[in-house]
C-alpha cells in the first residue's frame, strides 16, 4: 500500500511523488506539465464576459495596458483606467471583475460569487459591475472613484500555481480613489473548488463590506474573525 495515499486525500500538494532514477516517475511528470500548462493559459488568457454581461447590468473597460504582453511587463499600467464611459452617481458599492493573472478564475467562479454576495447586499445600492479587462487590483480605486462608489469590491484572478490556476480573490476598499494602498484594503483570497467555497467567500466579503461602511475604513485596522469582532481591535479603532 502507497504511504502517501492517505496524505494525498487531505491537499492539492505535490506530496510522495517518487522518483525513477533520477527524474520523476512519467505519470507524475505529466502531471507537473498539465499544471504547468493550465497556469499559463490561465496568464495568457482573456476572459469571457458574455454570461457576466447577459445575467447582470455590467458596462466593460480596459486598463491603460494595450494588450496582455505590456499588461505583463507593465504592472503599472495595469492599475491605471484606459478611455472610458463611466459616470457618476450615488452608489454604495461598485464592483470590479478583473482578469488580473487568472482569465480562468473569472470564467469559472466570478458569476457564482456575484449571486451569493448580491443574495445578502439587497439593501444595498450597487452600480452596474464593471468588467475590466488586463486590470490590476488597484484600477478598483480608480473605478469606484469615477463611479461616485463608497466602497469598491474586485473581484479578480489570483497568480496561478502548478496545482491551482483558477483561484479567485477579493478586495475590498472604503472610500476608494487613486493611491490608495494595500494596507487599506481587506483581501478574502484562495476562493476555488478545492479552497473557499462561494458561500462561505460571500459571507466573509459581505462582511467586510458592511463592517467597513459602518466605521469608515477598510485595510489592516478591520479584521474579519468568524463574523466577530475582537475587543482588542475594538480598543485599536
Amino acid at each position: 500500500m502507497d504511504p502517501w495515499s492517505r496524505l494525498r486525500e487531505t491537499t492539492q500538494a505535490r506530496i510522495g511523488l517518487g522518483r525513477v532514477g533520477d527524474g520523476l516517475p512519467t505519470a507524475e511528470l505529466l502531471r507537473l506539465q498539465l499544471g504547468h500548462a493550465q497556469a499559463r493559459d490561465a496568464v495568457h488568457g482573456v476572459p469571457d464576459f458574455t454570461t457576466l454581461a447577459r445575467e447582470f447590468p455590467s458596462q466593460q473597460v480596459k486598463s491603460a495596458a494595450r494588450d496582455r504582453a505590456e499588461y505583463l511587463l507593465r504592472p503599472d499600467l495595469g492599475r491605471r483606467l484606459g478611455p472610458n464611459d463611466l459616470e457618476k452617481g450615488d452608489w454604495d458599492l461598485a464592483i470590479v471583475v478583473a482578469d488580473g493573472l487568472s482569465a480562468t478564475a473569472v470564467d469559472d467562479h466570478a458569476a457564482l460569487l456575484l449571486r451569493a454576495i448580491f443574495d445578502r447586499l439587497t439593501d444595498w445600492t450597487i452600480a452596474p459591475i464593471v468588467l475590466a479587462q488586463n486590470a490590476r487590483v488597484a484600477l478598483g480605486d480608480e473605478v469606484g472613484a469615477a463611479l461616485g462608489a463608497r466602497m469598491v469590491a474586485v473581484l479578480i484572478g489570483e497568480r496561478p500555481g502548478l496545482t491551482v490556476a483558477n483561484s479567485l480573490g477579493a478586495y475590498i476598499t472604503y472610500n476608494p480613489a487613486p493611491g490608495r494602498n494595500d494596507s487599506e484594503r481587506n483581501c478574502v483570497s484562495n476562493i476555488h473548488a478545492h479552497g473557499l467555497g462561494y458561500d462561505e467567500a460571500a459571507r466573509k466579503i459581505v462582511w467586510l463590506l458592511k463592517e467597513g461602511r459602518s466605521r469608515g475604513l477598510t485595510g489592516v485596522m478591520l479584521k474579519e474573525a468568524a463574523g466577530l469582532t475582537l475587543p482588542h481591535e475594538q480598543t485599536a479603532l
